[in-house]
């Protein structure tokens, strides 16, 4: 478990360090002639900051309100768009009519990119072909494996939810679970659905869906407990957000069973229940990477016309475990606000 989490900072470490080189090479105008050409372009750099035209890039997400998940993922796209002389202009609904509303705006305001989550694919269809008929580049991340590509969009950075649901059912079969609910928090939701399905499959045990309210967190908590109570073969609450994870446990102590708690997705919080015992596993997708490197592709794009994955190809950041085993060597990270 340890490796694999390593596997991944290592090659998060690796595409960073190949774009901080681009970025480096670009700034200091390289080329065999040198001299004064080169050194003109090296004094208009400060403090490894792009000097290229100041750009505007649209990041537009269904993040619910009081979700600090997306905190992460908007320190990642701050720092890129530092870096890059960029002007970010974040917004965020739930509601996939409403998201596509937002789009609606960036267009109007002439963005130079757009960086989207398709949590609601259908929804978000027809505003994503209007930016892209009016020259606007659109990324895909974190949401929206499936339909990136048939919806024109030029590059995706997130990790596939339903490999990672299915390698996370089977760490649950390695753990000896029995029984779990796997609890939804926003119904319809395509990745949460695609973690769900994935557990399921190779689980070797019963695998319930449990959906809840997740912009009310009381009800969350009295519904997982609700079914604990109903159920105690339920040996394991699988949540897919942090924040559910914590309250997970707490509906597992009001239901004064022995359910254990296993999650996706990270933050500091988190990380602290994993040491204590709290909570057993997570599942890391870095949404911080994910951030960044939305924000920085559209520059890439932009300046350079360089994209990744061949336009065919996502950009995977995870799935990485976090268990006791190898949690002190990312509590750091977390603490910073990166993991």
């Amino acid at each position: 478990m340890e490796q694999m989490d390593l596997r991944f900072d290592r090659r998060s470490r690796a595409g960073l360090a190949t774009i901080a080189v681009v970025t480096v090479l670009l700034a200091t105008g390289c080329s065999s002639q040198g001299g004064k050409k080169a050194q003109d372009s090296a004094d208009d750099i400060s403090a490894g900051k792009a000097n290229t035209p100041r750009m505007k890039i649209a990041m537009i997400t269904h993040a619910a309100p009081g979700d600090t998940f997306w905190d992460t993922v908007r320190k990642g796209a701050k720092a890129a768009a530092a870096k890059d002389n960029v002007e970010l202009v974040y917004s965020s609904n739930p509601n996939g009519g409403d998201q596509a509303n937002l789009i609606q705006n960036a267009i109007n305001q002439k963005v130079d990119g757009i960086a989207v989550t398709l949590a609601k694919p259908g929804a978000m269809k027809g505003a994503i072909a209007k930016a892209e008929k009016a020259g606007i580049p659109v990324v895909g991340f974190n949401s929206g494996l499936e339909d990136w590509k048939s919806q024109g969009l030029l590059e995706y950075f997130g990790q596939d939810e339903n490999l990672a649901g299915q390698a996370f059912g089977k760490r649950l079969n390695q753990m000896g679970a029995k029984h779990n609910i796997c609890v939804i928090q926003e119904q319809g939701h395509v990745a949460l659905e695609a973690r769900c399905a994935g557990v399921k499959k190779t689980f070797k045990g019963k695998t319930d869906t449990l959906y809840v309210n997740g912009t009310d967190m009381p009800s969350v908590k009295s519904t997982i407990s609700a079914k604990l109570k109903q159920d105690s073969s339920i040996d394991y609450v699988v949540t897919l957000g942090a924040p559910f994870a914590l309250t997970a446990v707490q509906s597992a102590k009001d239901a004064g069973g022995k359910a254990k708690v296993a999650t996706f997705d990270l933050n500091k919080d988190l990380i602290a229940a994993v040491k204590s015992g709290d909570v057993q596993l997570a599942v890391d997708q870095q949404p911080y990477l994910q951030g960044y490197l939305s924000v920085d592709s559209l520059w890439l794009y932009k300046n350079n016309g360089n994209f990744s994955g061949g336009g065919e190809q996502p950009v995977l950041t995870g799935p990485a475990f976090v268990t006791k085993d190898n949690v002190e060597k990312i509590a750091k990270f977390a603490q910073k606000g990166t993991r």
